[in-house]
């Protein structure tokens, strides 16, 4: 006599086959869904950064910024935990790495507000921030479904330096509110550390080749301290509550 069945839904060997790939995918949809909703997050702002750049210590060159993530993100959430509408505005985002999100995390849990890390699954495995918010600490196997829960709920982006990941999440952005995928309304865009960006990105040179426009260069703005992104900030999210 056979053994009773396992339940499809329960046949992990099912489940990490090529043919459930679809059901993979819609489980990286729906449980960030359902938990972001649980938890009353409205909205985040996003904090892009390079994993590498690591605490004062480890990294001289690029303490600066780690010093000024931490601090931006503390501004942001302390302004953001008074707001008055129901649930939790602007909740910091990041990638959940070590490096300028580990920052990024740091200075909104000193500041008392959740923090949302987003990591992926990778064969050097990259383990979580230690101050990400245990309940909003999400793990992807899909980059794309990744990189849509990161955006999906934000309503600024801060790029600080960083390389080929924060490259592709900050150009993926910029094309979407380019082709108006997202309307330019509703996201802001910040390039944190306007030397830097300039230096490995020829902006102006972009334009005088035709290879983007030169209303493209609005897409963004420039700012170089915590102060100036955060003025600027309070300002363009106010007319999102």
């Amino acid at each position: 006599m056979p053994e009773n069945p396992v339940e499809a839904f329960k046949n992990a060997e099912f489940l990490a086959s090529p043919e459930a790939r679809s059901l993979r995918i819609l489980s990286e949809y729906l449980e960030p869904m359902v938990r972001l909703d649980t938890h009353k997050v409205n909205s985040t702002i996003l904090f892009l950064g390079s994993s590498r750049a690591l605490t004062e210590k480890q990294s001289v060159s690029f303490a600066k910024f780690y010093r000024e993530s931490e601090e931006l993100a503390f501004l942001l959430a302390r302004w953001a935990i008074k707001l008055k509408p129901k649930g939790k505005n602007f909740v910091v985002c990041t990638g959940g790495g070590p490096g300028l999100m580990e920052a990024a995390n740091r200075g909104a849990s000193r500041a008392g507000g959740r923090t949302i890390g987003m990591n992926i699954s990778l064969p050097e495995e990259q383990a979580p921030n230690p101050y990400i918010s245990p309940e909003l600490c999400f793990l992807f196997h899909y980059f794309f479904m990744r990189k849509f829960w990161l955006v999906s709920k934000a309503k600024a982006v801060v790029a600080f330096p960083g390389g080929f990941g924060t490259m592709d999440e900050l150009f993926e952005t910029l094309t979407l509110i380019q082709t108006g995928k997202i309307a330019k309304k509703d996201l802001a865009v910040i390039l944190y550390g306007e030397e830097f960006w300039k230096k490995i990105i020829h902006w102006d040179d972009l334009v005088r080749l035709g290879l983007i426009g030169p209303q493209d260069k609005d897409l963004f703005r420039f700012c170089s301290t915590p102060r100036e992104a955060f003025a600027f900030l309070k300002a363009r999210l106010k007319r999102h509550l």
